[in-house]
């Protein structure tokens, strides 16, 4: 289509293609969003990168094709054929399309399976954003599975610094001759959903009101990543504790939203 033109003019010998319609609990109120979204918007991208003979194709995955997965941390090559939730079908449907095009057309693409990215500038729609917003405004905050969940919270800027280290190690054809890598980038360290909150109050020196609420359908209780594949190939490392990306977080929030 003419809107990848600039493809052409700019000759771009690198993709990221982080664009999708994220989050696993608006899946269940619109599902023909991700359809259209990652999916049919995800085949055009391939498509273009298969046609500017792209040296690399980075392209956003998720943590939450782990689906059902009760063995942690959770390593790549795990079995993950029982999605939970349609955006995680659809995230599992892009890294098989992207194996399509590493095998047919020797693209090299690499998915990285981000798990639960945080900090300023981040989705509204994320817990974070939606504590502080509630915390600071004294409503209520709902906390799912009772705050027994578990996340493995990863700051934003590590996030980015290995994004940027993959992009220039492309996959070499292996022994099956197809360029095509999965990853998972993510802190390798999670914690409970109950103190995530803590430290919040802690940093807004406000307590929260809590409407704690079971697990909602489509979401897993724990995410845990190995990042050993991630690290023996760029050196990635996560390097913000989770108190420090909070603190830069409601610093941020305040400053955009002129809260004194």
């Amino acid at each position: 289509s003419n809107s990848f033109h600039f493809l052409k003019s700019y000759k771009f010998d690198h993709i990221f293609h982080l664009a999708a319609q994220a989050g696993v609990r608006y899946s269940l109120e619109n599902p023909y969003v991700y359809v259209d979204t990652n999916i049919v918007g995800f085949i055009n991208i391939l498509e273009k990168a298969k046609e500017f003979k792209c040296k690399h194709f980075v392209y956003a995955s998720s943590s939450s094709v782990y689906g059902g997965v009760k063995k942690y941390p959770f390593k790549e090559n795990f079995k993950i054929d029982n999605p939970i939730s349609l955006y995680a079908a659809t995230k599992k449907s892009n890294e098989l399309m992207a194996h399509v095009y590493s095998h047919l057309y020797k693209l090299p693409t690499t998915g990285l399976r981000f798990f639960t990215v945080y900090g300023p500038y981040g989705r509204p729609d994320m817990s974070l954003f939606l504590f502080v917003k509630a915390i600071l405004n004294k409503q209520k905050i709902n906390v799912f599975n009772y705050g027994k969940m578990k996340r493995d919270f990863t700051y934003i800027d590590d996030i980015v610094n290995g994004t940027i280290k993959v992009l220039f190690k492309p996959p070499k054809s292996s022994l099956n001759n197809i360029p095509y890598k999965i990853f998972n980038i993510g802190n390798n360290n999670p914690i409970k959903l109950e103190k995530f909150i803590k430290i919040i109050e802690k940093e807004l020196r406000i307590p929260s009101l809590k409407n704690k609420m079971p697990i909602q359908k489509g979401d897993i209780p724990v995410s845990f990543a190995n990042i050993d594949n991630l690290r023996k190939l760029t050196g990635y490392r996560p390097k913000t504790k989770i108190n420090v990306g909070i603190s830069n977080f409601i610093k941020w929030y305040k400053e955009y939203h002129k809260i004194k």
